[in-house]
């Protein structure tokens, strides 16, 4: 058990480190999308500490998932958002 809550803190870590790094480019640049990465990495380091902290028997559980779930949607909305096309007039 020791390894895996060293593995899980150093995901967390690393999830928050990434957000950190979004939100100095986000300053720097101004550009919304940073901010949304920022926040879904955020919500990666929340759902592997509440995983670390409060483990289900069923690692498929819907309440962890639900989590995981938002954060790879609001990265989408991001791609999505950054890549839309102004249509032709």
């Amino acid at each position: 058990m020791p390894v895996n809550a060293l593995l899980s803190g150093a995901i967390i870590m690393a999830a928050l480190v990434a957000a950190l790094f979004f939100l100095r480019f986000w300053r720097q640049s101004g550009d919304r999308t940073f901010v949304y990465f920022a926040i879904s990495f955020a919500l990666e380091a929340l759902h592997r500490l509440l995983w670390a902290l409060y483990p289900l028997p069923d690692p498929d559980a819907p309440l962890y998932s639900l989590i995981r779930l938002a954060s790879y949607l609001l990265i989408l909305f991001a791609i999505l958002r950054k890549n839309r096309g102004r249509l032709p007039e």
